[in-house]
């Protein structure tokens, strides 16, 4: 090599050492600042800057990533081109068991806020193909679900003891092997994004074909098919661990990942680092999307296996060395274009079932179902409401009543940017958990905030 080409190619690197350290203080001096930015957001973000967020979940944190808009990055001067990607969301509700459950009449109040760090490597240091994912979780929060009585859960915002926790739910590195059909994620990770996902949004080419979030219900198994409670890491207890995604083509993919177990024993791996003590959790699903009809309405669907290793108690000194089940979901757009002033309304439909071979975990079988109708209303493009149905044929080793019922409807109405508020309603006819109490009647008040 020249002289003059050594000189050119160290002068090329470090330029490029040099963007990157720019980019990297950049982002220092923007967590330096944040207060005060923040403080003044409100007035300094143009309108036109505003993120344009359809319906989301009643948990967006239990089925995606990229929890918020990058609002936060952006007001704090993170340039999109450098691969940096920082938001979240907040997640405030009330609820009232208005009749029945354990405790009538009481209340409880929930936060669960989630702020998101996304490095894009490739655009901010020519790592190709890799990305890296951070986020943390401070939830403050009441024992909602066992005020009713209820096993499963009609709130999945709460779940168990400690209900105020603050914790690094994900940090992961992906690497893309072959670009845009597989691809490896090692790290501590959510795999209710990648498993049983049913409220997945159904996204295509042509906009006019997708379905935003299936569903803004809240219960827990709309979230975590509920053959797989306690068995499926995501919120608030994360897996660490290996996920492995092949795409073959847009409308088939197939997911594998392996995972610390340990949730199944009780222990609340959100709060603890990885185990590797013989308690695993390993899974695989694939899944297929479609469009039907003149109106071409698209659908998915998932079928997924688990196996779970190590050894399970339940009460009563049951014991079962290894349990594994099997899942199957999807959704399909009923109807398009019913309101005239809406150009996307639309009505969905959802269904869920799940079985597994426990002789120790709470549910053995789980049948779900729903509706969700976006946009019917004025030109309120980005409201939705919903119903829903789960089903839970409970463990007859762990609870007296063989089966629990929960049902819901909610009406999910945008306020502005990316804020949503939505009232709730839930009655579970039989709670589990406590085999005496009466049918219960709650409401829920959920606010939405996306950053």
């Amino acid at each position: 090599m020249t002289g003059g080409a050594l000189s050119r190619r160290l002068g090329s690197g470090n330029v490029r050492c040099a963007r990157v350290r720019r980019r990297l203080r950049a982002l220092w001096l923007g967590a330096l600042c944040g207060t005060s930015l923040l403080a003044n957001a409100a007035v300094a973000q143009p309108v036109s800057d505003r993120p344009a967020v359809a319906s989301v979940t009643g948990n967006p944190a239990a089925t995606t990533f990229s929890t918020g808009t990058g609002q936060l990055g952006r007001w704090l001067g993170l340039r999109d081109e450098w691969g940096l990607a920082l938001g979240g969301v907040w997640l405030a509700d009330t609820n009232l068991v208005a009749a029945g459950g354990v405790h009538p009449g009481s209340t409880t109040n929930n936060s669960a806020l989630f702020v998101s760090l996304g490095i894009n490597a490739e655009k901010l240091a020519d790592w190709r193909g890799a990305a890296f994912g951070f986020q943390f979780l401070q939830f403050n929060g009441g024992d909602t679900n066992a005020d009713a009585g209820t096993i499963t859960g009609y709130n999945g915002i709460t779940g168990p003891l400690p209900h105020n926790r603050s914790e690094l739910f994900q940090a992961w590195y992906e690497q893309v092997l072959v670009k845009d059909v597989l691809k490896v994620r090692i790290g501590r990770s959510a795999p209710s994004a990648d498993f049983n996902n049913v409220t997945r949004p159904v996204a295509f080419d042509d906009a006019t074909q997708n379905i935003p979030s299936v569903s803004g219900l809240l219960y827990t198994t709309i979230f975590a098919n509920g053959s797989m409670l306690d068995i499926l890491p995501g919120y608030y207890n994360p897996g660490d661990g290996i996920t492995v995604s092949f795409t073959p083509t847009t409308q088939f993919y197939v997911n594998v990942g392996a995972y610390d177990g340990n949730l199944a024993r009780g222990i609340q791996t959100g709060l603890t680092g990885p185990q590797l003590n013989g308690y695993y959790t390993m899974i695989a699903e694939m899944g297929f999307d479609w469009v039907l009809g003149e109106g071409r309405n698209p659908g998915q669907l998932g079928i997924g296996l688990w196996r779970h290793t190590g050894q399970l108690t339940a009460p009563g000194g049951i014991t079962q060395d290894s349990t594994g089940g099997f899942y199957l979901f999807g959704s399909q757009r009923l109807a398009f274009g019913l309101n005239d002033r809406v150009t996307a309304s639309s009505i969905s439909a959802f269904y869920q079932l799940g079985f597994n071979d426990s002789q120790t975990l709470p549910i053995n079988q789980y049948y779900g179902a729903g509706l969700t109708a976006f946009g019917l209303i004025g030109d309120r493009e980005r409201d939705s409401m919903g119903i829903g149905i789960g089903v839970s044929r409970t463990n007859p080793n762990v609870f007296v009543r063989p089966t629990e019922v929960i049902l819901q409807a909610y009406y999910q109405a945008h306020l502005f940017a990316a804020i949503f508020l939505q009232p709730t309603i839930s009655y579970i006819p039989t709670p589990g958990a406590v085999a005496s109490a009466p049918g219960a009647l709650t409401t829920t008040m959920r606010l939405t905030v996306l950053f």
